[in-house]
């Protein structure tokens, strides 16, 4: 099939390729700025046999969407900061009972209501460590309408692979900015829920291969006892010291031993360079036009931009900062990717450029910055 060009709104795009990767069913609750998410599928799923619920509130959404995967059925929320903060610790029982959903998060200005219309990059470490307990999260954040696509079909595919919720992070701005999407079939691969052919008298929904639950689905004739507690291979709960112990390790080994089919960069002009940029999602935008400004003016600055936000790409960075005596970090919040980014390089490496006034940093505020440091 040849390539199709769609002019979509970020969110639009967002919900397009849900069900592009095989979204089924979506439970949510309006807010702004993720409710075209919700909208765009309420339309759209009917189309494809889905189906769309709107719940009461945001804790009852993510509550439906761990149901639904559980019989089955992919399945999707979207919200922003105040809904996200409801929604841990359910998300905490779906990553213990390592059950394949997307969350998404369009992020706003906070804390609380915060600025519901303007932009943010504040929930990272929200994404990352929102609920309690040491777990492993996977989460995206792409850059712009087109990626949005593509991304959000990977999220899918990464949550089924892994059993493992998926955190899908995108800022107001890019939620609502309209740009082409190049729709080419030929490009994507789906990842389907992989189906039991064990005996069903005999049945542990825990049992492991390479680290991941071979889990069946409710309904297809498999009973078995899910739980937000620690537990054994027959899903009921075991809270010895040694179980405990085995579990948070493998949970985390099977994300670290697949870093690189998890992990995603997109990095520019690393191979010589003076100066180190590092962004992510649409603020990354305005510090690839000032890297494009910069080497115009014979300044040799490079740039590293995660896609895959969490598992964070911290070797990656200790190898860049090896070549450079300063990172310059862009982003909309006090400094969360910076404060990340140092664990891996020499403090003294990174400079934050920061702003919290729901408006872009400039490639211009950027240069001049990177100009004062070199």
């Amino acid at each position: 099939m040849a390539e199709k060009v769609k002019f979509l709104q970020g969110n639009e795009a967002c919900a397009l390729g849900a069900v592009k990767a095989g979204l089924k069913f979506f439970g949510g609750y309006p807010i702004t700025p993720s409710s075209e998410v919700a909208e765009v599928c309420s339309v759209e799923l009917p189309k494809v046999g889905g189906r769309f619920v709107q719940m009461e509130d945001e804790i009852a959404s993510i509550a439906s969407i761990i149901g639904a995967s559980l019989a089955g059925t992919k399945s999707m929320t979207a919200t922003s900061g105040p809904g996200f903060s409801l929604m841990q610790e359910a998300l905490g029982m779906a990553i213990m009972g390592e059950v394949p959903i997307v969350v998404v998060s369009v992020m706003r200005g906070g804390p609380s209501t915060g600025h519901p219309t303007g932009p943010s990059q504040g929930d990272l470490m929200q994404a990352r460590w929102g609920t309690h307990g040491d777990h492993p999260i996977i989460s995206i954040y792409p850059e712009s309408v087109n990626e949005i696509y593509y991304e959000v079909i990977r999220a899918f595919n990464l949550a089924e692979k892994y059993r493992q919720p998926v955190v899908f992070l995108m800022d107001e701005i890019l939620g609502h900015m309209k740009e082409s999407v190049f729709v080419d079939d030929k490009k994507i691969n789906i990842v389907e829920r992989r189906k039991i052919k064990r005996d069903q008298n005999n049945y542990e929904p825990f049992y492991i291969e390479n680290d991941i639950p071979i889990t069946a689905n409710y309904g297809e004739g498999y009973r078995f006892h899910i739980t937000g507690l620690f537990h054994d291979e027959t899903g009921f709960p075991d809270v010895s010291g040694e179980n405990i112990q085995k579990n948070i390790d493998r949970m985390y080994r099977k994300i670290e031993n697949n870093l690189d089919d998890i992990q995603k960069n997109e990095e520019i002009n690393i191979e010589d360079m003076d100066v180190l940029l590092l962004s992510v999602g649409t603020q990354a935008r305005s510090a690839k036009m000032a890297i494009k400004k910069l080497n115009e003016e014979n300044v040799k600055a490079g740039f590293l931009r995660p896609v895959t936000l969490w598992p964070f790409p911290g070797k990656r960075i200790e190898e860049l900062g090896k070549k450079v005596d300063n990172i310059v970090v862009v982003e909309m919040n006090k400094g969360q990717l910076a404060d990340e980014a140092k664990k891996y390089v020499d403090k003294e490496k990174i400079v934050s450029l920061n702003k919290l006034n729901s408006e872009l940093i400039s490639p211009d505020e950027i240069i001049e910055k990177v100009k004062g440091v070199l």
